[in-house]
């Protein structure tokens, strides 16, 4: 884009057109035409048309009124968009602290990472055993650092068919002169098989407390779904490990998700 100093420099005739046009105004003025006429001639065609010369810097375009006629549109228009954006980060926050429960039940009803799912009486009245397909299931426990309980199964496997019933047992025993309250977690290993493992009764997610010295034992009572016997996915899979662990429940502490490290 030409710059104003440039057009000004390109519509300005030569210096030679310059001396001539004096020349031809001193004649004028010599042979009697009068001085002031003279100069207006030199003048205009000296200067350039008055409709080619640059606006001035100071001069203001008519569209500054309309511009302000729509400022409180616009300052209306910014206000909704911010309500928006607050209500989202307000949402989001509220959701954040909701995943870890959510997930947690959405894992229990569906199995997803390995979390057994909760068991009904009358799926359990319905079932038909499944004879020709025996499964092995392993037990494990572990108990985080913090704890300061002894906690081991009680049995190192049992073999159930898909469509019966089993109870298990763990034991758990406070060694400490201290009451201690504590809570379980656990996951299904293989992790597809935790849709199929369903639990009747059980002490995972539950504070559990200890008084000094005291030793209990904790039941598991579980089956297989009899469609563990029906997914490809599951034929070759012969073992079902339950490993349980527990933390020292503490205000504020976050259970890790069940199925992940």
């Amino acid at each position: 884009m030409t710059q104003p100093g440039a057009m000004l420099l390109l519509l300005r005739p030569p210096r030679s057109v310059i001396l001539t046009r004096c020349v031809r105004a001193l004649r004028l003025a010599a042979s009697g035409t009068p001085r002031s006429e003279a100069e207006r001639l030199l003048r205009r065609r000296l200067l350039p048309p008055a409709r080619l010369r640059p606006p001035s810097r100071g001069a203001k375009s008519g569209g500054g009124g309309k511009s302000e006629s729509r400022q409180p549109e616009w300052r209306s228009r910014n206000k909704t968009a911010l309500t928006y954006i607050a209500a989202a980060g307000v949402g989001m926050v509220g959701l954040s602290y909701a995943s870890v429960p959510l997930y947690r039940l959405y894992c229990q009803a569906s199995g997803l990472g390995g979390t057994a799912v909760a068991g009904h009486s009358e799926q359990v009245e319905a079932m038909t055993p499944v004879k020709e397909r025996v499964i092995r299931i392993s037990f494990n426990a572990d108990t985080h650092a913090s704890l300061q309980w002894s906690f081991r199964p009680q049995q190192t496997e049992i073999y159930v068919v898909p469509g019966e019933t089993a109870l298990a047992f763990y034991r758990a025993k406070n060694p400490t002169n201290k009451a201690i309250i504590g809570i379980s977690t656990y996951n299904v290993v293989p992790f597809d098989a935790g849709q199929y493992f369903n639990k009747i009764q059980c002490f995972c997610f539950e504070e559990q407390r200890l008084n000094p010295h005291e030793e209990v034992d904790m039941p598991v009572f579980f089956y297989i779904d009899p469609g563990f016997d029906e997914d490809p996915r599951m034929a070759r899979v012969d073992t079902i490990t339950l490993s349980y662990t527990f933390f020292e429940a503490k205000e504020g502490q976050t259970l890790p998700l069940p199925g992940y490290s």
